[in-house]
């Protein structure tokens, strides 16, 4: 689905494990794989400073952790110094990469406002989808769980649908990458319309339930058009919550969202469905710009 990935990890993250999965994520279809990490630019004197010191280290970390590689998949490794972002938007432009691999927090839009976030600047900028891990759920998995993961990291996507033109625009990148795909590595999706649950009896709903499950099944016909199994459902309720209930109950790899207002005034004022299931989210998010 996605052959051109680049990783970057900080190692508080704990992505640099997924440097001896090398094999398992092949097996994910990924064919070229870039580790980036970014060392911080020594700023104790007046002029900033590469510290070597630092990359020295990252760079032995990171070799003797992929080790030797499967003739079948590239591997490189990048340590660079800089701004984070700048960096990591630099080095997937480089190698041309379809996908980056981050660690984030969980965190608010306040604090996310007053200490900032590599993962929030990332999906305002990057022109390519995120897909988005939390340290702890990496660092809880077992060496066989995770190989697993590896495998099967794209296998089945959660989709929250509610007819605007960011989820139209999801459920149609869903569909390209389906199509375009070298192997059944997609197989799968999930869509779910939540119905937000006013509360208040005197304002009426705009959708009712059975035209959001009308619009769910031809969404489905066309989806199943490209060889992949789908499952529908309507909830009611607060949709960042509905969504998060129906993930844990449905077998998937990722939350796949998208979102047209990151990054945006409005985005400032009220945040986004994307972004607070980016920020709240304890599954993996896979973001489509």
């Amino acid at each position: 689905m996605f052959e051109r990935v680049l990783i970057s990890t900080d190692f508080s993250d704990g992505l640099h494990r997924l440097a001896h999965f090398v094999s398992s994520l092949a097996l994910a279809g990924i064919k070229q794989i870039v580790f980036l990490h970014v060392v911080p630019l020594w700023e104790k004197g007046i002029i900033p400073q590469v510290d070597s010191e630092k990359v020295e280290q990252a760079q032995t970390q990171l070799t003797e952790a992929v080790g030797k590689s499967p003739t079948d998949i590239e591997v490189k490794i990048e340590v660079q110094s800089g701004k984070p972002v700048e960096t990591i938007l630099k080095v997937a432009k480089t190698y041309q990469s379809q996908l980056i691999v981050l660690g984030s927090q969980s965190r608010s839009l306040l604090t996310e406002k007053l200490v900032g976030s590599t993962m929030a600047e990332l999906s305002r900028q990057s022109k390519i989808p995120l897909l988005v891990l939390r340290p702890q759920l990496i660092s809880a998995y077992t060496s066989e769980e995770l190989t697993l993961r590896c495998q099967h990291l794209f296998r089945s996507l959660l989709l929250p649908y509610n007819d605007t033109q960011a989820a139209n625009h999801l459920v149609q990148q869903v569909k390209h990458l389906a199509q375009n795909q070298s192997g059944r590595f997609l197989q799968q999706c999930k869509l779910c319309w939540v119905l937000e649950n006013t509360g208040r009896r005197e304002v009426p709903r705009k959708i009712l339930p059975q035209q959001a499950s009308e619009t769910l099944s031809q969404i489905k016909a066309d989806l199943e058009g490209v060889n992949l199994q789908v499952e529908t459902e309507v909830r009611e309720g607060h949709s960042v919550s509905e969504i998060l209930k129906a993930a844990a109950m449905a077998d998937i790899s990722a939350i796949a969202v998208s979102s047209g207002t990151i990054g945006k005034l409005q985005e400032w004022l009220i945040s986004s469905f994307a972004a607070e299931v980016l920020r709240h989210s304890w599954y993996p998010v896979l973001f489509i710009p």
